[in-house]
């Protein structure tokens, strides 16, 4: 898998990628996370804009879900990275953070539902970024939590998000990173 920056030409394909993922909450019990709009045009717009949306594409020829073929250039899911402050985790609850070194955050992971890795190539990316990350989601997102915990990140506790919504907040240390 290949992850590149997205550009404004891939704003619809990454709204078709967040459409099926909301699907997809619904489908396996988390229809309150995203509801019906999240996220909106314009904060995918600005994640583009400001260098911090990504895409994961196929590298080569893959076997999709029901025997559907994924071609090289095909889009797995897409995700925004920045390393950056994020307002939310400056208080968490229940719990601490495993240390107060800066961090890059993952947010808007989204799978296209099409092959299989596209979270483990996102976290192993992120990683090569910068070794210390932070992520968040809902509590009834049960899928989201078990891909953590399966890519090594840590419960930390309860952080709630600008519009008071509790999140479930997640932590990974790895090796050393390189600043992007």
């Amino acid at each position: 898998m290949k992850i590149k920056k997205a550009e404004p030409k891939d704003l619809l394909a990454l709204m078709d990628v967040y459409k099926v993922a909301r699907q997809f909450m619904k489908d396996t019990g988390n229809p309150n996370q995203w509801k019906d709009s999240y996220p909106e045009e314009a904060v995918v717009k600005r994640g583009i804009s400001e260098g911090k949306a990504y895409l994961c594409l196929a590298e080569g020829p893959m076997d999709g879900k029901e025997g559907e073929d994924i071609r090289p250039g095909d889009l797995l899911g897409t995700f925004y990275f920045a390393v950056e402050e994020d307002a939310s985790y400056c208080k968490i609850y229940e719990g601490q953070w495993l240390n107060n070194e800066p961090y890059g955050v993952i947010h808007r992971i989204a799978s296209s539902g099409k092959g299989q890795g596209f979270a483990r190539a996102c976290f192993d990316w992120a990683g090569e970024q910068w070794s210390n990350l932070k992520i968040d989601t809902h509590r009834d997102n049960k899928v989201m939590q078990h891909v953590l915990e399966k890519n090594g990140f840590q419960k930390c506790g309860i952080i709630y998000l600008e519009n008071g919504e509790e999140r479930l907040a997640y932590q990974k240390i790895g090796k050393s990173g390189k600043a992007i």
